[in-house]
């Protein structure tokens, strides 16, 4: 099985000869890019990816902003005249200003291809039943996994404009065997399962795709999503508006994502001092996409913390067990630079306080209050319990207990009542600073 994905050496070779196809297709006429370029003293050629990573300059999330609202709507990222674009979508806005972001037919194409092969890793195909439990916005992940879907034959169900209810109903009506939302979203649907007396054995999903949040990779969260849905597999992947869909869950280690770097040239970086981390150090996940002329990013700091398996600069590596050689992130996104949280000099990240809630049980949903009093940063967790818990006080110790063994910190748990923390269809905000 090894000999059928490239080995490290072809992966470089293909990405040093898109890289140079690319830069030489974005400048001069790409407005943005020529003048980072020009500002750097980027030469005409790179001898190697070293060589490029060396001396090609970072894009900014922030920069990208500016440029966008100061050069309206769309900024001066156009490879092309606006008369080639086809395509508008734009970031959710979660993580600060929304991003616009327009492609042309031969870049949507590619970013088709990459979600086709996300459905191919996860053994989706023409048998299939594909329920979209999400509003069809101007988000560009479900256009690109419904299109997808279609590519590989499936039979694809809009959930758009429906009620939780009706989407399980529709979902279960139609017989879907694939379920594709955010972790939470699941999460929420076996709930108004319940509330609305809907029987979950009617569900004939045998994979939940789920992405946009950490918990895909998360043991903890993927064991309740099976136990809520019955048993089915979960399958996590990864991507971003302005980057496009990124990775995959390995198909034999859960957990593990790997980067499409047939598609990315993929570095993984200290944040502070912008060094390549080793294999097992966590850095921050640098993003090239070599296949969107159109509205490409160089070098794009995704602000994702993520933990290589094997050094992404090795030139030799072993394969994963299902014998890829493309980087493999162990757990998954682990979190963001702008999400980890100091409380009393532990470092706290967000992946880490669910993988405790979900393992303890009898919690249906959370919210972490941030407080920085005296500029000293508290934090506090306030659970809602699940219907079935017995003992709320029981509960709350059970917790408390946890995070101190986890972070050696006192971190109070506060009751809800039913139903009164907020519920989530897109990615969720649980975390709140005051």
């Amino acid at each position: 099985m090894s000999n059928v994905f490239p080995n490290r050496a072809a992966i470089a070779a293909s990405q040093l000869e898109q890289l140079r196809t690319l830069i030489a297709a974005i400048t001069p006429d790409n407005k943005f890019y020529s003048g980072k370029f020009k500002a750097a003293a980027v030469p005409a050629n790179f001898t190697s990816l070293a060589d490029f990573s060396a001396r090609f300059p970072f894009t900014t999330k922030q920069e990208l902003v500016d440029d966008q609202r100061t050069h309206p709507p769309y900024g001066t990222g156009l490879t092309y005249p606006m008369e080639r674009y086809t395509r508008y979508h734009q970031t959710s806005g979660t993580s600060g200003v929304p991003l616009r972001w327009l492609d042309t037919p031969e870049s949507w194409n590619w970013m088709v291809g990459n979600w086709v092969e996300i459905f191919r890793a996860a053994g989706v195909g023409a048998s299939d039943r594909i329920f979209f439990a999400f509003s069809f916005g101007p988000f560009v992940g479900f256009w690109l996994a419904f299109i997808a879907g279609q590519r590989v034959g499936a039979l694809c169900l809009p959930g758009g404009g429906l009620s939780s209810g009706a989407r399980l109903r529709l979902m279960f009506d139609n017989e879907a065997t694939v379920l594709c939302c955010t972790p939470t979203y699941a999460i929420r649907l076996a709930e108004v399962a319940a509330e609305d007396g809907i029987d979950m054995g009617q569900s004939r999903v045998k994979l939940i795709m789920v992405a946009g949040e950490p918990g895909g990779s998360i043991p903890a969260t993927r064991n309740r999503l099976k136990e809520l849905w019955r048993g089915p597999q979960v399958f996590d992947h990864h991507g971003m508006t302005e980057v496009g869909p990124v990775s995959f869950q390995c198909p034999l280690k859960p957990g593990v994502l790997h980067i499409m770097e047939s598609g990315y040239y993929a570095e993984v970086l200290d944040p502070k001092t912008g060094k390549p981390v080793g294999a097992g150090q966590t850095g921050e996940l640098i993003l090239t996409n070599l296949g969107r002329t159109g509205s490409p990013l160089i070098r794009y700091r995704t602000g994702d913390i993520v933990k290589p398996v094997e050094s992404p600069t090795a030139t030799e590596t072993k394969p994963c067990a299902c014998g890829r050689h493309d980087l493999a992130l162990e757990g998954g996104i682990l979190g963001r630079v702008d999400d980890m949280i100091v409380v009393r000099g532990v470092n706290i990240y967000p992946s880490a306080v669910e993988e405790i809630i979900r393992t303890c049980g009898g919690v249906a949903e959370y919210q972490v209050v941030v407080t920085s009093p005296h500029a000293l940063t508290e934090m506090h967790v306030t659970v809602e319990p699940a219907a079935d818990c017995a003992d709320t006080a029981v509960l709350a110790r059970h917790l408390e207990y946890a995070f101190s063994s986890a972070f050696s910190l006192r971190i109070p748990v506060e009751i809800a009542a039913a139903g009164s923390l907020p519920r989530f269809e897109m990615k969720a905000s649980r975390w709140v600073r005051r």
